[in-house]
C-alpha cells in the first residue's frame, strides 16, 4: 500500500466513486465524485492530532471494526491507511449537527480543515480499466436459526478476526461480549450462508482455511475446547492439508454435520447438530459461537456491471469473457475484472488475477493499433426510421443516435461492438446487419447444407 501510495504513476482517489464510463478501449472517459472528506489532502499531514482531540465518538459499525469498537467523528479506517488522510463524519461531527466544538480546526498544525468543502467531479480519460470492487460477507442475520443479533455471544468470522488483530479493538484478547469473560468452549461452524439453497448454492472457497486458522489461534489464546461442524472439509491448496491434519492433532474435535439451531441454556449456548460419521444427535453447550460466513457479491455489483457494460450471472457475480481462455477479461474491450468481484477466491488466486489483468492492460499499452472484432453491425441509414430499439438493446452500448440530414439514424462504433448481433435481431426494419452474417449469406449456407446432405443421401 505504501508503495502504490508514493509510485509517482499512481493517483489515488480515495472517498470517490466512478458516476459515469463512456468511450471505448483506449479512449474511455470516466466521471468521478470525489467526496468532500472536509480536509484538504494537500496541506494534511496525517499527524493524528485531529483525530487524538475530537470529543465524538460512535460506534464503527460498518467500518473496519465491524462494531466491535468506536471510532471518532474525524477518523481514519485504520492506522495504515493509504494515504493517511482522515475524514469527517458529517453526520457525527458536532459541528455538522449543532454548529459548534470546532476543536479539530483548532488543533490542527496545517490548517487542513475545510467545514465548507464540497464535492468534486473529476473526468478522466484512461485507455483501460481494472474493475476489482471485491465482495460482502453474508449477513449472518438472515439466518436466525444461528440467532446472530439475538445472542450476544454468537460472533461472525470477521468480528472474530478484529479481535485476533493485535491492534484490534480487544487488543488481540478473545472476549465474550462482556469485554471480560474468556471462552472455555468454542463451536466454529462452516458454510454459514454457504452451500445452502436457501440462500447460496455455490461454495465460498475460503471459508474452511479460515475457519482452521481461527480455531487455531482461538485455541492458542484462550486454551478453549474447540468443535469444528462441517459439510466437507475442503483443503485444496498448497500445504492446506497438512495444517487440516495439524489441528487435528492439537486436539480441535470435527463434526461432520451442519447445526439445526443454536438455542440459549443458563450461560451456555447449546448447538444442535446431527454427526454423520457417528450417525448420532449431539448437543454441545459452548461459551461461543463462531459463524464462517461467507462471500456474496457486492450489493451494488448489478448497478457497477451496468457503469461498465459488465455482465453478470445469476449470484451477481462478474462474468468473464471465456471461464478457462480469458477469465481476466470482459466483453467489453478494454475492461478487466480481478479478485472477488468476479466471483469467491482466496488471496493467493486474487493475486495472481491481478498480476494476469495488469499483464492484459500492458499489452494494450504497447500497441499502436489494436485488432477490433471482424463480424460488426453496419447501419444502413437510408433504412433505419430511428426508433431506437437497437440502442435500447445494444448491450456493449456501441449504438448511438446521430443527426443526419435534418433527422436522426442509428450508427455503431465498432471499437465497442462485438459483434453479438443482438440489434440486427431487434431492428424492425432490418436496417442493421452484421458483417459476414448477412440475410443472404445465411440462406446460402443453409441451402449448401442441405445440398450436401442431399448429395450424400443420394450416393
Amino acid at each position: 500500500m505504501m508503495d502504490a501510495g508514493r509510485h509517482p504513476n499512481i493517483q489515488l482517489l480515495t472517498y470517490s466513486e466512478v458516476e459515469e464510463v463512456s468511450g471505448y478501449v483506449g479512449n474511455f472517459v470516466v466521471k468521478v465524485r470525489k467526496r468532500a472528506r472536509s480536509v484538504d489532502e494537500t496541506k494534511c499531514t496525517g499527524c493524528g492530532s485531529c483525530e487524538e482531540k475530537c470529543p465524538g465518538r460512535v460506534v464503527d459499525e460498518l467500518g473496519f471494526n465491524v462494531g466491535l469498537g468506536k471510532r471518532k467523528a474525524i477518523y481514519r479506517p485504520f492506522a495504515q491507511a493509504v494515504p493517511p488522510i482522515p475524514v469527517i463524519d458529517r453526520e457525527h461531527c458536532l459541528f455538522f449537527t449543532k454548529g459548534k466544538c470546532r476543536i479539530c480546526e483548532k488543533v490542527c498544525p496545517t490548517g487542513a480543515i475545510d467545514y465548507e468543502q464540497e464535492d468534486e467531479i473529476l473526468e478522466l480519460e484512461v485507455g483501460n480499466i481494472i474493475v476489482a470492487t471485491g465482495y460482502d460477507p453474508f449477513d449472518a442475520k438472515r439466518l436466525t436459526a444461528y440467532g446472530y443479533g439475538r445472542y450476544p455471544n454468537v460472533f461472525t468470522s470477521m468480528e472474530i478476526e478484529r479481535m485476533l488483530s493485535g491492534s484490534g479493538p480487544t487488543d488481540g484478547k478473545i472476549v465474550l461480549r462482556d469485554g471480560e469473560t474468556v471462552p472455555q468452549s468454542v463451536a466454529v461452524i462452516h458454510c454459514v450462508g454457504s452451500r445452502d439453497e436457501n440462500y447460496n448454492e455455490y461454495c465460498s472457497k475460503v471459508c474452511c482455511m479460515y475457519s482452521l486458522k481461527q480455531a487455531h489461534l482461538v485455541h492458542e489464546k484462550t486454551g478453549a475446547q474447540i468443535y469444528e461442524c462441517f459439510i466437507d472439509m475442503r483443503t485444496g491448496g498448497k500445504a492446506y492439508e497438512e495444517f487440516y491434519k495439524r489441528l487435528q492433532n492439537e486436539g480441535v474435535t470435527f463434526i461432520n454435520g451442519r447445526p439445526g439451531e443454536i438455542l440459549p441454556e443458563g450461560d451456555k449456548l447449546v448447538v444442535s447438530v446431527e454427526d454423520r460419521a457417528l450417525g448420532r444427535q449431539m448437543r454441545l453447550p459452548v461459551d461461543m459461537v463462531i459463524l464462517s460466513v461467507g462471500l456474496e457479491a457486492r450489493r451494488d455489483a448489478r448497478e457497477v456491471a451496468k457503469l461498465f457494460s459488465i455482465s453478470v450471472d445469476e449470484n451477481g457475480w462478474f462474468k468473464e469473457k471465456h471461464p478457462k481462455l480469458d477469465p481476466v477479461a470482459t466483453m467489453t474491450a478494454g475492461v478487466f475484472v480481478a479478485g472477488c468481484c468476479q466471483g469467491p477466491r482466496d488471496i493467493p488466486d486474487s493475486v495472481a488475477q491481478g498480476s494476469a489483468a495488469a499483464a492484459r492492460v500492458l499489452t494494450f499499452i504497447r500497441q499502436d493499433e489494436i485488432e477490433g472484432e471482424a463480424a460488426t453491425a453496419i447501419v444502413d441509414e437510408m433504412m433505419c426510421v430511428a426508433c431506437t430499439q437497437c440502442v435500447q438493446t445494444c448491450p456493449y452500448a456501441a449504438i448511438e443516435m446521430v443527426a443526419v440530414r435534418g433527422g436522426q439514424v442509428a450508427r455503431v462504433n465498432e471499437a465497442l461492438c462485438q459483434g453479438c448481433g443482438t440489434c440486427a435481431g431487434t431492428c424492425p426494419s432490418k436496417a442493421i446487419t452484421l458483417r459476414h452474417f448477412t440475410d443472404q449469406q445465411l440462406v446460402a449456407e443453409m441451402i449448401g447444407a442441405m445440398n450436401v446432405m442431399w448429395e450424400t443421401e443420394l450416393a
